[in-house]
This record gives C-alpha cells, structure tokens and sequence, in this order.
C-alpha cells in the first residue's frame, strides 16, 4: 500500500471508530459558520464585472461624474392601439393622462415619468420611467415598481381602444427573474427525484437513494457562509447565476463523491470484509482518487481567477469550496454515518452480498481487452466528428429574448415597439465627448452630431446634452438593431467606434458606452482570458495527474481525451442548435460554463478510471487485463455517477427558455461523453494500447507479450474470453 492510501487508511479507520465524533464536529462546523458568515449578496450589473481599462467602463465613469443624476429610462411604457391603426391627437392625449395619473400614484422606486412625442409613423407611443438605481441583486425595489406600474396601467388603458405594457431593462430583468425561479424550481425537484430514482434502481434501498439528498442538504448552507465569508474576505462581486449553479454543482459532484465510496464499499463487502473493516479499506481504496479528481477540479475552477471577468474571477473561488467540502464530507461525514448503519445502509436489499457474473460492464471490458484498437478508435471517431461542428460556433449576447418565454410581456411589447422604433430604443448607446482644454462651442457639437448619424447600424442620435461646465457632452444613440444583437455589437465594435474616435475635435476624446458596448468589451475580455486560463487550467491538472500517477506519458493522453470531449460538445450543442434549429448563435458564456463541467467533471471521471487501471496494473495483471478489469467494476460507478450527472443538467431544458436549455444540452451532453465514451472507452482502450509506456518512469505491471497467457490464465476471464482455437471450432 502506497504512502498515501496508507494516509487515507488512518482516516478511514479514525472516521470509522470515532463516528459520532466526526458527527459532533460537522455539526460544530456548520454552527460555527452560519453564526458568523455574513449575508451573501450578489449583483446583476454586468458592467460591475469588467476591468476599468474598458472603453464601455472609461464612459460609463466619465458619464457618472458629467451627469450624477442622468440614467437611461430602467422602463418603457409602450403604448399602440389595439386595432393596430395610428395614434390619433386623442389617442396622445390619452397616454399623457394615463402617465399623468401614473406619477400620482407615487410609487415607490419611481423618480420620473415623461412622455416622448408618438414615432414617425405614429404607430407606438413611449413613456420613459426613470427609476432609482439598484445598489445589488437583493434589490427588489424595480422589480415591484415594474409590478405597481403594470397593474395602474392596465386601469389607465381600461375601454380606451389602447393596449400598453412594460419593457427595458427593469422589466426585462423581472420576467427573466421570474422565469429563472421557475426554471430552478424545476431543476431542484427533478434533481431530488432523479437522484432518489436512480440510486433506488442501483442499490435497491431507500436509505443510499435518501444519503446524498440528506448529507449534501446538510453541508449546503454552511457553502454558502463559507462562500459569502470569501466574498467580503477578498471583495468579489458574486453574480446571481453561481446560486444556481451551486444547487447543481453542491448535489451533482458531491453524489458523485458518494457513489464512488459506497460502490468500492459494496465491492469490499462482496469479498468477505466485515462492514467497519470494508469502510475503511474503501476509504483507503477510493480517498486518493477522489481527492485527486476533487483537486483536478478545483484546479478548474481556481483558475478562473486569472481572468480579467470580475464575475468569473468570483465564480471560480465558489464552486472550488463547494466542491472541496463535498470531498471533505464524502470522506468524513458519509462514512461516519454509513459505519453508524452497517449493512442495513443497503435495506432491504440483499443484491450486494452476490457480485452479479453476468455484469455487462464485464462483458464490455472483455472485448476491450481484447480489441483496445477497436475501442479506441471509435470512440476517439465520436470525438473528432462531433469536433468539426465546433467550428460553426458564432457566440450571441442575446439573453433576454433567450431567457424569457415569448409570452412574456417585455418580449411582446419590445416586439410591439420595433413597429414604430429602431430595434435599440430599449437599450440605447452613449457617446461621451470630452473637451479637458475649454468648453465645446454648437459648431463642434453640431458636426460631431451630424458624423455620428452617418454611421451605418445607427438608427436615431439625439441632441447633445452638456455638463455644467460644457467640457463633456452625452450623445445618446439608438442602434437600428436590438442591443444585444450581433449587428448591433458589430455596429459599436466598428463603424460607431471608429467614427466616434476620427470625428473628435482637435484636443478632445470619444469614449462609446452603455450595454452594447459592455457586451463588446466581454467579448474582447472573454477571448482574451480563453488564452491564460485554459492552458493554466490544463498544466496544473497534469500535474495532478502527473503526482497521482507517478507518470510522466498518462497525463498527456488525459488531458487530450478531455479537449476532445470538450470540442465534441461544443460541436454537438452548435449541431443542434444552430445547424438544426436554425439559431443565430449560442450564448456567449457556454464555453467558460462547459469549462467549469465538462473539463473539469470529465478529467474527474478519467482519473477515476485510470487510477482503478494503475490499481490493476500494481496488482500483477496485463495492461489488457487491466484495463477489463477496470472496466468491469468502475464502469458501473462511472455510469451511474455520468447519468445521475447528466440527467440534473438536462432538466434544465425543462425551463422553458433556449437560454436554460442551451446551458442543460451543453452540460448534460458534454457529461455523457466525458462519461460513456471518454472514461468508459477511450481512456481504458488508450492505457490498454500503451501497456507500462502509459506509467513511465513508474511501474505498471508485466509487459505486453505476457497479455494473452495471462489474461487466459486470468479467473475473471474464464466467464468472457474464449480462446480463439476454441472459437473457431
């Protein structure tokens, strides 16, 4: 036994005799952090998230110290008539009473109500509605006056011939909140049910379906301090997405974490342990591995705070601590209380006293071992095919339409707006002209204005507004596209920039802001940090790798089986989506999210592979047989571990909006490759093609000209392998 199971032997064998001890701590622990932690608070200002070199952050400031009480409208009233026909004269008249009786009411969040004359065409009629600005996500002050304004509206417009709803961005981000509540209502309970339903088919007992559910629920509030403690620590700016993607990341790694324990458990017991000696043997057997996989995957999500995205900076320290208590409870907490419950942690079940002989997986890791060749060139065939379509990958900004269900009033009424305005009425652009040598006379203003309209992608630009001083003027700029559309980014990123930047009088400076530019600059910052930390990401888990297996040549063919599973899933979600579908593109944060889990989860399965193979190996059997063997009695945690996985992140298409269902295809697809045909496959056929050159400079086993004597010789493959003079008879 290595020094380092012999670590975890010690662990296992305090855990085991001392349970209600190790219980009593958790429980101190968990007090001790909910009594101190501060509340956890988050922010939906994208803006908040990038670093102040940023064009969009430059005017976004120089905005902020001109104009401390201007603010884009945070909501628009839309006004049409319900027959579809023009406004009349009576119809305005109308709609200046109806936002009249509005400011009446007084409503709380509400600074501002006024009335835009009808458009060209006389179609839609705005009333803009400025609104007190969110301090952080918590703030629920626009979402109710959106609510108040809604219901107050509906009376205004009551037997008038006019229809009218609220859109921009307060009421944007309501419905869009709305609909993520229900989305995650949806993806909790499917993720209980199908964590109870599919370990009630694989142990066949009540008390493991109920273990995960129980001990993770446990720890998942004590993640949460422990996150917020972080947070003030080291100042983050937590994004609202990481509670959702905690929920998945705290039940989905950390069942995972159980089920390797309870499977090598189960296989302990089935070879004559007593259940105390049959924990701690586990622990010893499985602690290394899946410390090592825990590490792989913190690596994964440390290395996020090497990018220049303050929301990935903050992402990655959180889902690290939830995945390193997971680890910490899967190898204290659990075996604690499953050492408290002896064999009846299995009730009623009696199937894991017998080793089925018939297992499939055996059969599967027969034929590997028999044709590693052929396994390893179909499965690495799935790979490089679904790859090609990864190059179709066109990355889209458009999350409001994506995030809400068509019914949604801010979808129907921005459609509503679109007949009377351009498509960058909801969001508009900000051009920031600044003088520092003396005020701007109307000649420069006038000519800047008139360059500015010229712009192709450029739909209306209002009058300059000045600061007190007249050193800095506001140019407000409606795009003729949606402001999260690819036009609409291309628009600012070239032509609106470029202008903006040429046309500036003699001693003065452009900056281009507001929420398109914002997405522009992402863009710039996410395909910059692409280049740091995913090569970081990828050397420090070789050298998890590297340590864990003593090998210098294993981590290399690793970390290419992930890349593989990652540009397979890219290409597979583009396939579907855009080839199929016929979308515009894929949301611009899904390679960092298939990051987190595909990379990170798939070198998780493969190290749990590969390390039952080097198990295998040190134990005097043949690459070949090694790597059946391996197949045979980890393929079954790997697919349970893969489905249960899997089947979480596919609720999410159960949401109801192509947002969520991107994210749920990506991530589930990307966890059943990383699973079948990576871990499963691909990694066991490689190490089988490779013999001991996979463990160089360590020790592996024999060498490959001893397979065929002793794979025969081998009891296990007596059930599978039949000699080939026997099979030609």
């Amino acid at each position: 036994m290595t020094p380092t199971n012999t670590m975890f032997a010690r662990l296992g064998r305090f855990v085991v005799h001392h349970p209600w001890k190790v219980i009593g701590l958790w429980v101190l622990a968990i007090v001790a952090v909910l009594s101190t932690a501060p509340t956890l608070t988050a922010t939906t200002d994208q803006s908040e998230f990038l670093p102040s070199h940023y064009e969009s952050i430059q005017a976004m400031k120089l905005q902020e110290q001109a104009f401390p009480q201007h603010s884009a409208p945070a909501a628009l009233i839309v006004m049409v008539r319900a027959d579809g026909a023009a406004l009349t004269d009576d119809d305005s008249t109308t709609v200046n009473a109806a936002a009249a009786a509005l400011t009446a009411r007084n409503i709380e969040g509400v600074t501002g109500i006024q009335v835009t004359p009808p458009s060209e065409n006389r179609l839609v009629q705005v009333v803009a509605v400025q609104m007190t600005k969110l301090t952080d996500a918590a703030d629920k002050t626009q979402g109710e006056a959106v609510k108040s304004l809604r219901e107050q509206l509906k009376e205004q417009v009551r037997d008038t011939g006019l229809k009218a709803g609220i859109t921009g961005t307060a009421a944007q981000t309501l419905d869009q909140t709305e609909e993520s509540e229900k989305g995650m209502a949806i993806i909790g309970i499917a993720t209980i049910v199908l964590i109870l339903v599919l370990l009630l088919i694989i142990f066949r007992s009540p008390v493991i379906a109920l273990l995960p559910v129980i001990t993770i629920g446990a720890i998942s509030s004590t993640v949460s301090g422990l996150i917020a403690m972080a947070a003030k620590a080291f100042d983050l700016d937590i994004d609202t997405s990481i509670s959702a993607i905690l929920l998945v990341v705290l039940f989905g790694v950390g069942t995972d974490y159980i089920l390797f324990l309870m499977f090598r458990y189960r296989e302990r017991l089935r070879v004559g342990d007593d259940p105390k000696t049959a924990m701690v043997n586990a622990v010893a057997r499985v602690g290394e591995a899946i410390t090592s996989a825990a590490a792989a995957v913190i690596i994964a999500f440390m290395a996020l705070t090497l990018s220049s995205l303050g929301m990935f900076r903050a992402m990655g320290p959180a889902l690290a601590i939830a995945v390193a208590v997971a680890l910490l409870a899967g190898l204290t907490l659990v075996p604690a209380v499953v050492s408290l419950l002896g064999t009846k942690v299995f009730w009623p079940s009696k199937a894991w006293q017998v080793e089925p002989r018939g297992a499939r997986f055996g059969a599967i890791g027969a034929a590997m071992g028999r044709r590693p060749g052929v396994f390893a060139v179909a499965s690495g065939g799935v790979l490089v095919a679904l790859g090609v379509f990864a190059i179709g990958f066109n990355p889209t900004f458009d999350l409001s339409s994506g995030s809400t269900s068509d019914a949604s009033e801010s979808v129907v009424f921005t459609t509503e707006l679109l007949e009377g305005m351009p498509a960058g009425a909801t969001q508009p652009s900000d051009v920031l002209l600044h003088s520092p040598g003396g005020p701007l006379n109307e000649d420069q203003l006038t000519t800047y204005r008139t360059a500015l309209t010229q712009v192709e992608g450029v739909g209306q630009v209002g009058q300059a507004q000045l600061s007190p001083d007249r050193t800095i003027a506001n140019f407000q700029v409606t795009l003729a596209n949606a402001p999260e559309s690819d036009a609409a980014l291309d628009t600012v990123a070239g032509p609106l920039r470029d202008v903006a930047h040429q046309a500036a009088p003699a001693g003065t400076t452009a900056a281009v802001g507001g929420m398109t530019a914002v997405f522009v600059d992402f863009e710039a910052a996410m395909n910059h940090d692409y280049a740091i930390v995913f090569p970081v990401a990828a050397i420090l888990i070789m050298l998890v790798l590297a340590l864990l297996l003593r090998s210098l040549v294993a981590p290399w063919y690793l970390m290419a089986s992930v890349f593989l599973g990652f540009v397979a899933t890219l290409g597979a979600t583009v396939l579907v989506f855009q080839q199929i579908q016929g979308e515009n593109g894929l949301i611009f944060t899904l390679p960092v999210i298939m990051y987190l889990f595909v990379v990170a989860l798939g070198t998780d399965y493969n190290i749990l592979m590969v390390a039952r193979l080097r198990e295998e190996a040190r134990e005097g059997h043949t690459p070949r047989e090694a790597a059946a063997l391996a197949v045979r009695h980890t393929g079954p945690t790997v697919a349970a571990a893969g489905l249960i996985l899997a089947g979480t992140f596919a609720s999410m298409m159960l949401a109801g909006n192509s947002t969520l269902s991107q994210m749920g295809f990506a991530i589930s697809v990307g966890i059943a490759i990383a699973a079948f045909v990576m871990a499963l496959f691909f990694t066991p056929a490689v190490t089988a093609l490779l013999g001991r050159r996979a463990w160089w400079p360590g020790h592996g086993g024999d060498s490959d000209d001893d397979t065929k004597s002793r794979w025969a010789e081998h009891s296990y493959a007596e059930n599978y392998y039949t000699p080939p003079a026997q099979r030609s008879r």
